[in-house]
Protein backbone atom coordinates (compact mmCIF):
# COMPACT_ATOMS: atom_id res chain seq x y z
CA UNK A 1 0.00 0.00 0.00
CA UNK A 2 2.80 2.40 0.97
CA UNK A 3 4.78 1.53 -2.14
CA UNK A 4 1.77 2.29 -4.31
CA UNK A 5 1.37 5.67 -2.59
CA UNK A 6 5.02 6.61 -3.18
CA UNK A 7 4.72 5.63 -6.85
CA UNK A 8 1.65 7.84 -7.25
CA UNK A 9 3.45 10.81 -5.69
CA UNK A 10 6.39 10.31 -8.04
CA UNK A 11 4.04 10.17 -11.00
CA UNK A 12 2.46 13.45 -9.90
CA UNK A 13 5.85 15.09 -9.56
CA UNK A 14 6.97 13.86 -12.93
CA UNK A 15 3.74 15.15 -14.45
CA UNK A 16 4.47 18.52 -12.89
CA UNK A 17 7.97 18.49 -14.38
CA UNK A 18 6.51 17.77 -17.82
CA UNK A 19 4.03 20.64 -17.38
CA UNK A 20 6.87 22.96 -16.37
CA UNK A 21 8.91 21.92 -19.40
CA UNK A 22 5.96 22.58 -21.72
CA UNK A 23 5.46 26.02 -20.19
CA UNK A 24 9.13 26.84 -20.64
CA UNK A 25 9.28 25.47 -24.18
CA UNK A 26 6.23 27.23 -25.56
CA UNK A 27 6.44 30.34 -23.39
CA UNK A 28 10.11 31.06 -24.02
CA UNK A 29 12.76 32.02 -21.45
CA UNK A 30 11.21 32.68 -18.05
CA UNK A 31 12.22 33.23 -14.45
CA UNK A 32 11.27 30.84 -11.68
CA UNK A 33 8.62 33.27 -10.47
CA UNK A 34 7.12 33.46 -13.97
CA UNK A 35 7.10 29.68 -14.22
CA UNK A 36 5.31 29.47 -10.89
CA UNK A 37 2.64 31.87 -12.16
CA UNK A 38 2.32 30.06 -15.49
CA UNK A 39 1.99 26.55 -14.04
CA UNK A 40 0.32 27.17 -10.71
CA UNK A 41 3.15 25.33 -8.95
CA UNK A 42 4.53 26.79 -5.74
CA UNK A 43 7.81 28.76 -5.91
CA UNK A 44 9.49 26.11 -3.73
CA UNK A 45 8.37 23.30 -6.06
CA UNK A 46 9.52 25.20 -9.14
CA UNK A 47 12.88 25.91 -7.51
CA UNK A 48 13.42 22.23 -6.68
CA UNK A 49 12.32 20.99 -10.10
CA UNK A 50 14.37 23.50 -12.07
CA UNK A 51 17.42 22.57 -9.99
CA UNK A 52 16.94 18.92 -11.00
CA UNK A 53 16.41 19.83 -14.67
CA UNK A 54 19.48 22.09 -14.65
CA UNK A 55 21.54 19.28 -13.13
CA UNK A 56 20.33 16.97 -15.91
CA UNK A 57 21.21 19.59 -18.57
CA UNK A 58 17.60 19.49 -19.76
CA UNK A 59 17.27 23.25 -19.22
CA UNK A 60 19.87 26.01 -19.16
CA UNK A 61 20.24 29.56 -17.97
CA UNK A 62 19.37 32.21 -20.55
CA UNK A 63 20.62 35.43 -18.98
CA UNK A 64 19.20 37.76 -16.37
CA UNK A 65 16.63 40.53 -16.14
CA UNK A 66 16.34 43.27 -13.55
CA UNK A 67 13.72 42.85 -10.86
CA UNK A 68 11.94 45.58 -8.91
CA UNK A 69 14.27 46.46 -6.09
CA UNK A 70 15.80 43.01 -5.69
CA UNK A 71 18.44 40.78 -7.18
CA UNK A 72 18.32 40.25 -10.95
CA UNK A 73 16.14 37.31 -11.93
CA UNK A 74 17.76 34.41 -13.78
CA UNK A 75 15.94 33.36 -16.94
CA UNK A 76 15.69 29.69 -17.84
CA UNK A 77 15.04 27.94 -21.16
CA UNK A 78 14.93 24.43 -22.55
CA UNK A 79 18.48 23.51 -23.56
CA UNK A 80 18.35 23.33 -27.39
CA UNK A 81 21.31 20.96 -27.48
CA UNK A 82 19.95 18.49 -24.92
CA UNK A 83 18.82 16.39 -27.85
CA UNK A 84 17.88 16.45 -31.52
CA UNK A 85 14.92 15.45 -33.65
CA UNK A 86 14.86 14.18 -37.22
CA UNK A 87 11.91 15.15 -39.41
CA UNK A 88 11.13 13.39 -42.70
CA UNK A 89 8.80 14.52 -45.49
CA UNK A 90 7.92 11.70 -47.90
CA UNK A 91 6.52 13.69 -50.81
CA UNK A 92 5.42 13.09 -54.37
CA UNK A 93 8.77 13.99 -55.90
CA UNK A 94 11.34 13.68 -53.12
CA UNK A 95 12.15 12.45 -49.64
CA UNK A 96 13.38 15.27 -47.40
CA UNK A 97 15.24 14.46 -44.19
CA UNK A 98 16.12 17.29 -41.80
CA UNK A 99 17.83 17.43 -38.41
CA UNK A 100 16.60 19.95 -35.81
CA UNK A 101 17.71 20.95 -32.35
CA UNK A 102 15.07 21.43 -29.66
CA UNK A 103 14.46 25.01 -30.74
CA UNK A 104 13.48 23.53 -34.10
CA UNK A 105 16.42 25.17 -35.82
CA UNK A 106 17.57 23.16 -38.80
CA UNK A 107 21.07 21.73 -38.37
CA UNK A 108 21.37 19.57 -41.50
CA UNK A 109 19.32 18.28 -44.43
CA UNK A 110 19.37 15.62 -47.14
CA UNK A 111 17.04 15.27 -50.16
CA UNK A 112 16.46 12.26 -52.41
CA UNK A 113 14.53 12.46 -55.69
CA UNK A 114 11.64 10.04 -56.16
CA UNK A 115 9.69 9.50 -59.37
CA UNK A 116 5.96 9.68 -58.68
CA UNK A 117 5.44 6.35 -60.44
CA UNK A 118 8.13 4.64 -58.36
CA UNK A 119 7.17 5.01 -54.71
CA UNK A 120 8.53 1.58 -53.90
CA UNK A 121 8.22 1.20 -50.09
CA UNK A 122 11.61 -0.42 -49.66
CA UNK A 123 13.27 2.31 -51.74
CA UNK A 124 11.54 5.04 -49.73
CA UNK A 125 12.65 3.35 -46.50
CA UNK A 126 16.25 3.19 -47.78
CA UNK A 127 16.15 6.89 -48.67
CA UNK A 128 14.88 7.75 -45.20
CA UNK A 129 17.53 5.66 -43.46
CA UNK A 130 20.31 7.03 -45.65
CA UNK A 131 19.06 10.54 -44.96
CA UNK A 132 18.99 9.98 -41.20
CA UNK A 133 22.60 8.79 -41.28
CA UNK A 134 23.58 11.71 -43.52
CA UNK A 135 22.06 14.48 -41.38
CA UNK A 136 23.44 13.02 -38.16
CA UNK A 137 26.91 12.93 -39.72
CA UNK A 138 26.60 16.43 -41.22
CA UNK A 139 25.23 17.85 -37.97
CA UNK A 140 28.03 16.12 -36.02
CA UNK A 141 25.50 14.75 -33.56
CA UNK A 142 26.14 11.57 -31.54
CA UNK A 143 23.41 9.07 -32.52
CA UNK A 144 22.47 8.57 -28.87
CA UNK A 145 21.48 12.26 -28.70
CA UNK A 146 18.76 11.74 -31.32
CA UNK A 147 15.52 11.76 -29.34
CA UNK A 148 13.42 10.40 -32.17
CA UNK A 149 12.58 10.32 -35.87
CA UNK A 150 9.25 11.64 -37.17
CA UNK A 151 8.02 10.76 -40.66
CA UNK A 152 5.25 12.54 -42.56
CA UNK A 153 3.65 10.56 -45.42
CA UNK A 154 0.56 10.92 -47.61
CA UNK A 155 -2.45 8.78 -46.81
CA UNK A 156 -3.98 7.26 -43.71
CA UNK A 157 -1.59 6.09 -41.01
CA UNK A 158 -2.62 3.49 -38.45
CA UNK A 159 -1.37 4.30 -34.96
CA UNK A 160 1.02 1.78 -33.45
CA UNK A 161 4.59 0.53 -33.81
CA UNK A 162 4.05 -0.86 -37.29
CA UNK A 163 3.36 2.55 -38.79
CA UNK A 164 1.04 1.01 -41.39
CA UNK A 165 0.29 3.42 -44.25
CA UNK A 166 -2.57 3.35 -46.74
CA UNK A 167 -1.78 5.80 -49.53
CA UNK A 168 -3.67 5.27 -52.77
CA UNK A 169 -1.68 7.96 -54.57
CA UNK A 170 1.47 5.91 -53.91
CA UNK A 171 -0.19 2.57 -54.57
CA UNK A 172 0.37 1.66 -50.91
CA UNK A 173 -2.37 -0.54 -49.50
CA UNK A 174 -0.98 -1.62 -46.14
CA UNK A 175 2.70 -0.71 -46.07
CA UNK A 176 4.30 -1.23 -42.62
CA UNK A 177 6.66 1.71 -43.04
CA UNK A 178 7.54 1.86 -39.36
CA UNK A 179 8.50 -1.80 -39.33
CA UNK A 180 10.57 -1.39 -42.51
CA UNK A 181 12.51 1.47 -40.95
CA UNK A 182 13.11 -0.34 -37.67
CA UNK A 183 14.36 -3.39 -39.53
CA UNK A 184 16.84 -1.41 -41.59
CA UNK A 185 18.05 1.26 -39.19
CA UNK A 186 21.74 1.92 -38.77
CA UNK A 187 21.24 4.05 -35.67
CA UNK A 188 22.59 3.00 -32.32
CA UNK A 189 20.69 0.39 -30.28
CA UNK A 190 18.17 0.77 -28.82
CA UNK A 191 16.72 2.65 -31.74
CA UNK A 192 15.40 6.16 -31.03
CA UNK A 193 11.61 6.34 -31.00
CA UNK A 194 10.00 6.41 -34.45
CA UNK A 195 6.72 8.19 -35.25
CA UNK A 196 4.81 8.01 -38.54
CA UNK A 197 1.91 10.34 -39.31
CA UNK A 198 0.04 11.87 -42.23
CA UNK A 199 2.15 14.64 -43.80
CA UNK A 200 -0.68 17.18 -43.93
CA UNK A 201 -1.18 16.65 -40.21
CA UNK A 202 2.51 17.12 -39.44
CA UNK A 203 2.44 20.38 -41.41
CA UNK A 204 -0.69 21.33 -39.50
CA UNK A 205 1.04 20.64 -36.19
CA UNK A 206 3.99 22.82 -37.18
CA UNK A 207 1.77 25.73 -38.26
CA UNK A 208 -0.33 25.34 -35.10
CA UNK A 209 2.66 25.46 -32.76
CA UNK A 210 5.07 27.76 -34.57
CA UNK A 211 3.39 29.32 -37.62
CA UNK A 212 0.23 31.00 -38.79
CA UNK A 213 -2.03 28.85 -36.64
CA UNK A 214 -0.27 29.75 -33.40
CA UNK A 215 -2.65 30.98 -30.73
CA UNK A 216 -5.78 29.52 -32.34
CA UNK A 217 -8.05 26.89 -30.83
CA UNK A 218 -10.04 26.08 -33.96
CA UNK A 219 -8.38 26.15 -37.37
CA UNK A 220 -8.20 24.49 -40.76
CA UNK A 221 -4.77 24.03 -42.31
CA UNK A 222 -4.72 23.11 -45.99
CA UNK A 223 -1.71 21.59 -47.73
CA UNK A 224 -1.54 22.07 -51.51
CA UNK A 225 1.33 20.39 -53.28
CA UNK A 226 0.98 17.93 -56.11
CA UNK A 227 -2.24 16.92 -54.35
CA UNK A 228 -4.34 18.36 -51.53
CA UNK A 229 -4.46 17.45 -47.83
CA UNK A 230 -5.52 19.11 -44.64
CA UNK A 231 -5.66 19.28 -40.87
CA UNK A 232 -8.66 20.10 -38.71
CA UNK A 233 -7.82 21.67 -35.34
CA UNK A 234 -10.54 21.70 -32.69
CA UNK A 235 -10.06 23.04 -29.17
CA UNK A 236 -6.32 23.35 -29.76
CA UNK A 237 -5.73 19.76 -30.87
CA UNK A 238 -5.69 17.95 -34.20
CA UNK A 239 -9.01 16.21 -34.83
CA UNK A 240 -8.42 12.71 -36.18
CA UNK A 241 -11.85 11.10 -36.15
CA UNK A 242 -12.93 7.56 -35.29
CA UNK A 243 -10.66 5.93 -37.87
CA UNK A 244 -7.81 8.47 -37.63
CA UNK A 245 -8.66 9.63 -41.17
CA UNK A 246 -10.30 13.02 -40.53
CA UNK A 247 -8.96 16.02 -42.41
CA UNK A 248 -8.83 14.49 -45.89
CA UNK A 249 -9.73 17.88 -47.37
CA UNK A 250 -8.64 16.84 -50.85
CA UNK A 251 -11.48 14.35 -51.06
CA UNK A 252 -14.34 16.73 -50.34
CA UNK A 253 -16.72 16.36 -53.29
CA UNK A 254 -17.21 19.64 -55.14
CA UNK A 255 -18.57 18.39 -58.50
CA UNK A 256 -21.03 15.49 -58.58
CA UNK A 257 -19.72 12.90 -61.06
CA UNK A 258 -16.85 15.21 -61.95
CA UNK A 259 -13.23 14.56 -62.88
CA UNK A 260 -11.64 11.29 -61.83
CA UNK A 261 -9.49 11.63 -58.72
CA UNK A 262 -6.35 9.65 -57.94
CA UNK A 263 -8.27 8.07 -55.04
CA UNK A 264 -10.60 6.33 -57.50
CA UNK A 265 -13.65 8.53 -56.86
CA UNK A 266 -14.95 11.45 -58.92
CA UNK A 267 -15.46 15.13 -58.25
CA UNK A 268 -12.94 15.44 -55.39
CA UNK A 269 -11.29 18.77 -54.66
CA UNK A 270 -7.94 17.11 -55.43
CA UNK A 271 -9.19 16.23 -58.92
CA UNK A 272 -9.28 19.98 -59.65
CA UNK A 273 -6.67 21.48 -57.35
CA UNK A 274 -3.10 20.68 -56.42
CA UNK A 275 -0.39 21.19 -59.01
CA UNK A 276 -0.96 17.91 -60.85
CA UNK A 277 -4.69 18.54 -61.41
CA UNK A 278 -4.28 22.23 -62.29
CA UNK A 279 -1.66 21.44 -64.91
CA UNK A 280 -3.73 18.59 -66.32
CA UNK A 281 -6.80 20.83 -66.61
CA UNK A 282 -4.64 23.37 -68.46
CA UNK A 283 -3.42 20.70 -70.88
CA UNK A 284 0.16 20.99 -69.63
CA UNK A 285 2.19 17.80 -69.60
CA UNK A 286 4.87 17.99 -66.93
CA UNK A 287 6.92 15.44 -65.07
CA UNK A 288 6.44 15.56 -61.32
CA UNK A 289 9.88 17.14 -60.95
CA UNK A 290 8.83 19.99 -63.28
CA UNK A 291 5.47 20.78 -61.70
CA UNK A 292 6.71 23.81 -59.78
CA UNK A 293 8.13 25.61 -62.80
CA UNK A 294 5.12 24.66 -64.94
CA UNK A 295 2.66 26.03 -62.38
CA UNK A 296 4.68 29.24 -62.12
CA UNK A 297 4.40 29.67 -65.90
CA UNK A 298 0.62 29.28 -65.75
CA UNK A 299 0.48 31.99 -63.10
CA UNK A 300 2.72 34.28 -65.15
CA UNK A 301 0.58 33.75 -68.24
CA UNK A 302 -2.66 34.45 -66.40
CA UNK A 303 -4.16 31.16 -67.55
CA UNK A 304 -7.96 31.00 -67.14
CA UNK A 305 -7.45 27.67 -65.37
CA UNK A 306 -5.83 29.58 -62.52
CA UNK A 307 -8.92 31.75 -62.12
CA UNK A 308 -11.13 28.67 -62.17
CA UNK A 309 -8.88 27.06 -59.55
CA UNK A 310 -9.25 30.06 -57.26
CA UNK A 311 -13.05 29.82 -57.53
CA UNK A 312 -13.00 26.08 -56.81
CA UNK A 313 -10.67 26.58 -53.85
CA UNK A 314 -12.99 29.24 -52.50
CA UNK A 315 -15.93 26.83 -52.78
CA UNK A 316 -13.99 24.12 -50.97
CA UNK A 317 -12.87 26.47 -48.18
CA UNK A 318 -16.45 27.70 -47.83
CA UNK A 319 -17.61 24.14 -47.11
CA UNK A 320 -14.99 23.88 -44.38
CA UNK A 321 -16.10 27.21 -42.89
CA UNK A 322 -19.70 26.02 -42.72
CA UNK A 323 -18.70 22.68 -41.17
CA UNK A 324 -16.17 23.88 -38.59
CA UNK A 325 -16.48 27.67 -38.21
CA UNK A 326 -12.71 28.02 -37.72
CA UNK A 327 -10.92 31.05 -36.34
CA UNK A 328 -8.38 30.76 -39.13
CA UNK A 329 -7.73 28.94 -42.37
CA UNK A 330 -4.05 28.49 -43.21
CA UNK A 331 -2.96 27.67 -46.77
CA UNK A 332 0.39 25.91 -47.04
CA UNK A 333 2.31 23.47 -49.21
CA UNK A 334 4.49 24.64 -52.08
CA UNK A 335 1.61 24.98 -54.57
CA UNK A 336 -0.65 26.62 -52.01
CA UNK A 337 2.03 29.15 -51.11
CA UNK A 338 2.68 29.85 -54.79
CA UNK A 339 -1.00 30.35 -55.58
CA UNK A 340 -1.79 32.22 -52.39
CA UNK A 341 1.33 34.33 -52.59
CA UNK A 342 -0.04 35.97 -55.74
CA UNK A 343 -3.80 35.58 -55.38
CA UNK A 344 -4.63 35.61 -51.67
CA UNK A 345 -7.12 38.47 -52.05
CA UNK A 346 -8.91 36.57 -54.82
CA UNK A 347 -8.99 33.37 -52.73
CA UNK A 348 -10.47 35.29 -49.81
CA UNK A 349 -13.08 36.87 -52.08
CA UNK A 350 -14.04 33.51 -53.63
CA UNK A 351 -14.41 31.99 -50.16
CA UNK A 352 -16.51 34.90 -48.93
CA UNK A 353 -18.76 34.75 -52.01
CA UNK A 354 -19.76 31.19 -51.10
CA UNK A 355 -20.04 31.69 -47.35
CA UNK A 356 -22.63 33.11 -45.00
CA UNK A 357 -21.47 36.51 -43.80
CA UNK A 358 -21.99 35.99 -40.07
CA UNK A 359 -19.47 33.20 -39.29
CA UNK A 360 -16.76 34.27 -41.73
CA UNK A 361 -14.30 37.11 -42.11
CA UNK A 362 -12.15 36.97 -45.28
CA UNK A 363 -8.96 38.02 -43.47
CA UNK A 364 -9.06 34.77 -41.50
CA UNK A 365 -7.71 33.05 -44.64
CA UNK A 366 -3.92 33.39 -44.39
CA UNK A 367 -0.76 31.86 -45.81
CA UNK A 368 1.42 29.46 -43.86
CA UNK A 369 4.54 31.03 -42.39
CA UNK A 370 6.83 28.00 -42.32
CA UNK A 371 7.42 27.51 -46.04
CA UNK A 372 7.55 24.32 -48.09
CA UNK A 373 9.60 22.48 -45.43
CA UNK A 374 6.75 22.61 -42.90
CA UNK A 375 5.96 18.90 -43.30
CA UNK A 376 9.46 17.85 -42.18
CA UNK A 377 9.43 20.41 -39.36
CA UNK A 378 6.06 19.12 -38.23
CA UNK A 379 7.30 15.54 -38.38
CA UNK A 380 10.14 16.53 -36.07
CA UNK A 381 7.63 17.95 -33.59
CA UNK A 382 6.23 14.43 -33.14
CA UNK A 383 9.28 13.91 -30.92
CA UNK A 384 8.45 16.81 -28.57
CA UNK A 385 5.55 15.41 -26.54
CA UNK A 386 7.51 12.24 -25.69
CA UNK A 387 10.50 14.46 -24.88
CA UNK A 388 8.50 16.39 -22.29
CA UNK A 389 7.50 13.10 -20.64
CA UNK A 390 10.85 11.33 -20.89
CA UNK A 391 12.94 14.32 -19.78
CA UNK A 392 10.70 14.58 -16.73
CA UNK A 393 11.19 10.89 -16.07
CA UNK A 394 14.97 11.06 -16.50
CA UNK A 395 15.39 13.94 -14.05
CA UNK A 396 16.46 12.86 -10.56
CA UNK A 397 13.56 11.63 -8.45
CA UNK A 398 12.52 13.88 -5.58
CA UNK A 399 12.71 12.07 -2.28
Amino acid sequence: MGTSGRRTVRDLRRGNRAMLLRALYFGGPASRNELSAATGLSPATVSTMTADLLAGNVIAEAGQVDSDGGRPRVLLKVNPDYGYAVGVDVGETQVKVELFDLEMRERARAHYAVRSAKHDPELVARHILAGVDAVIAEGEVPPERVLGVGVGVPGIVEPGPGGVVRAKTFGWREVPLGALLRAGTALSRPMPPLYVDNGAKTMGQAELWFGSGKGTRDAIIVLMGSGVGGTVVTDGAIYRGAGKAAGEVGHLKIVAGGRACRCGARGCLEAYLGAEAILDRAGVVADSADEESALARLLDEGSPVIGESVELLGAGLSSLVHLFNPERIVIGGWAGLMLGGRLLAEIRAATAANTQLQPFQPETVVLGRLGPDAVALGAATLVLEPFFREAALSAPAIA
